[in-house]
């Protein structure tokens, strides 16, 4: 667990290995989901309803799989539920669904086969901000004048990419309700 997410007031992390409850009574996500713990590795999702630091954050939800196509729905499906949180339209909802779809197949064409794509959902009151991350063993940043890219720029609003330590490739997406509808 990360030092923000160990100091965070509320944080609660699901794992199969705790039985299929989070020790608080909680249900597994994997059973929630129908899945039988070994597709989604880990999801944990932390709260920070007080934090003086970061006001702006709601909610922060991680979640860790298989770096294969085949487990993308299970993304595709969180980021609809949290978009609807932050009272997106259905419009800027599907666009985020895409704009992640389209970010994680371009990181998994790179990935290093049996590793984990990560991806981080940030909510704030008005916005999300979505990290999509996998090792690579020679990643390359997604070149930003291609078809793909102005398409996924067009779909979240703000992207960004870039490779981190451990040759890890990460492209962020962030997106903003639209202010000028009533709330």
């Amino acid at each position: 667990m990360t030092e923000e997410g160990a100091s965070s007031s509320a944080s609660q992390t699901i794992a199969a290995e705790h039985g299929g409850h989070d020790g608080r009574g909680n249900q597994d996500i994997n059973q929630e989901l129908g899945h039988d713990g070994q597709d989604v590795q880990d999801v944990t999702a932390t709260a920070r309803p007080g934090a003086q630091a970061d006001q702006a954050v709601r909610d922060k939800v991680n979640v860790r799989m298989p770096a294969d196509g085949a487990y993308l729905s299970v993304l595709r499906t969180a980021t609809a539920g949290l978009a609807a949180r932050l009272d997106f339209t259905l419009d800027e909802i599907e666009d985020m669904r895409i704009a992640v779809d389209e970010a994680c197949a371009m990181l998994l064409s790179q990935a290093i086969p049996g590793s984990d794509l990560e991806c981080n959902f940030v909510l704030g009151q008005d916005a999300m901000t979505v990290r999509v991350s996998v090792r690579c063993l020679a990643p390359r940043v997604p070149a930003d004048d291609t078809f793909a890219w102005t398409v996924l720029t067009a779909l979240a609003g703000s992207v960004d990419a870039q490779v981190g330590p451990g040759d890890v490739l990460n492209i962020v997406l962030r997106k903003s309700r639209d202010s000028s509808r009533s709330a």
